[in-house]
C-alpha cells in the first residue's frame, strides 16, 4: 500500500509519520526509540499482535492492562498508564486526509492519546485506513467496534451479529466515546506509525 498521501496528510496535520513494511521492523524502530521510560499502552490487538508489550519491557516500565498481574490488576495497570511517560495505542480509523477516529468504553485509551504524555505512539495497520473522514467513521463503528465486542464477550446486537453498529443502549454498550482528531493536540507530540500489514481490528 502506498502510504504518501496518507502521510503528507497526517505531517500536515502536526504528526510525524514512520512507515514500515512489516511489523517486525516497526516493533524493533520502537524498541530503539524507547527506552528507560515508563510507558502505558491502550487496549490494542494491533499492539498484541506487534510483540510489541515483550520488547518494550527491555529497558522500561511497562503498564498494560492486558497484562494484569496480583501486585498490578488491570484497573491499577489503566490508571499507572495514564500517568506513563510514553503512551502507545492503535486506531479505530484513519482517514487518508488525516482524521484519526477512536471509540472507547471505559475512556481511558481516548483521554491518554490526547493529553498527558511526554509522547504517543499511534500504530496503525494498513487495513485502518480509509478514503476519507466518512469512511474512517464507518470503519471504527461498523468493523472495529463490533469485532471488538466479540472479543471481549460483549452481550450486544454488534458482538451477536458481528456485522455493524447497531446503537444498543444499555450498560454492556461498547461505544461509549468516540473521539475525532482533526489535527494533533496541542498538549503532546504524537508519532503515527504507519505498517504495510494488517493488524488488529
Amino acid at each position: 500500500m502506498d502510504f504518501t498521501k496518507t502521510a503528507d496528510n497526517l505531517k500536515a496535520c502536526g504528526y510525524t509519520v514512520e512507515c514500515f513494511e512489516n511489523s517486525k521492523d516497526a516493533c524493533a524502530y520502537l524498541a530503539s526509540q524507547i527506552q528507560g521510560k515508563t510507558v502505558g499502552i491502550g487496549g490494542s490487538a494491533t499492539v498484541e499482535e506487534m510483540g510489541l508489550y515483550d520488547a518494550l519491557k527491555e529497558g522500561n516500565t511497562v503498564y498494560w492492562h492486558w497484562k494484569p498481574t496480583e501486585e498490578l490488576p488491570a484497573n491499577v495497570q489503566r490508571k499507572k498508564a495514564t500517568l506513563a511517560d510514553i503512551y502507545i495505542s492503535s486506531v479505530n480509523g484513519l482517514a487518508e486526509t488525516g482524521e484519526i477516529i477512536n471509540i472507547d468504553g471505559n475512556g481511558n485509551r481516548v483521554a491518554s492519546i490526547i493529553y498527558g504524555h511526554e509522547k504517543v505512539y499511534l500504530v496503525v495497520g494498513r487495513n485502518k485506513i480509509a478514503p476519507d473522514y466518512d469512511g474512517a467513521l464507518f470503519r471504527a463503528k461498523n468493523i472495529a467496534a463490533p469485532k471488538n465486542a466479540q472479543r471481549m464477550n460483549m452481550k450486544t446486537p454488534c458482538a451477536k451479529e458481528g456485522d455493524k453498529c447497531y446503537d444498543c443502549k444499555g450498560p454492556a454498550r461498547l461505544c461509549k466515546a468516540l473521539t475525532v482528531l482533526y489535527c494533533k493536540p496541542n498538549s503532546q507530540p504524537i508519532e503515527v506509525i504507519l505498517i504495510n500489514e494488517d493488524l488488529g481490528y
